[in-house]
């Protein structure tokens, strides 16, 4: 009788211990598969793209209305975008955009580049948050809260990017940290991205100490791909904040994720700056 609880007893600890060891790899590669496919999703939303042209010659069927809200309206579309049938199933697994609002999104995102230009030292100080998103997506069809995806090849990295520093968005993805330029095409912009390092069960910016002077980093949008490439790296405090801001006719990205300080709770800030490729 004993043996058989003290065989029970073992065989429950070496898979307990299986588990421990083999819980990270599997949990690290599902996490790898899922940010590749929301930038995959990404990309064939970009395919679905309801036109603001009836005579294109492109469209999605079922969808006739040229606006998320006229689609809604409609039922030609549910909440977050699915095409839907009469009884209200989806018929695609694809959610569609619309051209009208892509195109209200990109002026609304480029007067709010051109804003920072010139306030975004105040906004820096009095500002509440920058959890809170630089723009609300879901005002142009957008529900997922993704902008775009940013991509390294050389760390194998792919992650979607989502509007606000929030720890909500930070435990799917990379966040556009607000007050800091959104990721769009343009001279005299600096956009910071953060992302987590030691997240359990998923790997996100754990791997940019690893990016070399040299290395490519790009950004997808909407509207369109942005190279980079690395041009330095360092560490500062939290409160130094000089590598964020925006540099006089410079175009920049700067990624950021906490490293441990040395201390208790104490974390410092490591940076990977970019500049968009001549």
């Amino acid at each position: 009788m004993w043996k058989k609880i003290v065989l029970v007893v073992a065989i429950i600890l070496l898979v307990a211990g299986l588990g421990l060891v083999l819980f990270p790899p599997i949990s690290n590669w599902y996490g790898k598969q899922v940010s590749h496919d929301q930038s995959e999703s990404f990309d064939r939303a970009l395919e679905h793209v309801v036109p603001a042209d009836e005579d294109s010659g492109k469209g999605v069927p079922g969808v006739t209305e040229k606006t998320y809200a006229a689609a809604l309206e409609k039922k030609q579309i549910d909440e977050e975008g699915y095409p839907i049938d009469e009884n209200g199933v989806r018929t695609s697994s694809t959610h569609v955009v619309f051209e009208l609002d892509l195109d209200r999104l990109y002026r609304d995102s480029v007067a709010y580049n051109e804003d920072l230009k010139v306030n975004q030292g105040s906004k820096f100080i009095e500002g509440e948050s920058h959890d809170n998103p630089a723009l609300d997506l879901k005002r142009y069809g957008i529900y997922d809260n993704i902008y775009g995806y940013i991509s390294a090849p050389s760390i194998d990295m792919m992650l979607p990017i989502y509007l606000g520093a929030s720890d909500r968005n930070m435990s799917y993805g990379a966040a556009h940290m607000t007050y800091s330029s959104l990721p769009l095409d343009g001279i005299d912009t600096n956009c910071a991205v953060v992302g987590h390092t030691g997240y359990i069960g998923r790997i996100f910016f754990d791997n940019i100490r690893r990016l070399e002077i040299g290395d490519t980093v790009s950004i997808r949008n909407y509207w369109e791909n942005i190279d980079y490439e690395v041009i330095d790296y360092k560490v500062v405090t939290e409160e130094e904040t000089a590598d964020i801001y925006i540099q006089k006719d410079r175009q920049l990205l700067t990624l950021i994720t906490c490293i441990y300080a040395g201390s208790p709770d104490t974390f410092d800030r490591y940076l990977v700056i970019c500049e968009k490729k001549k």
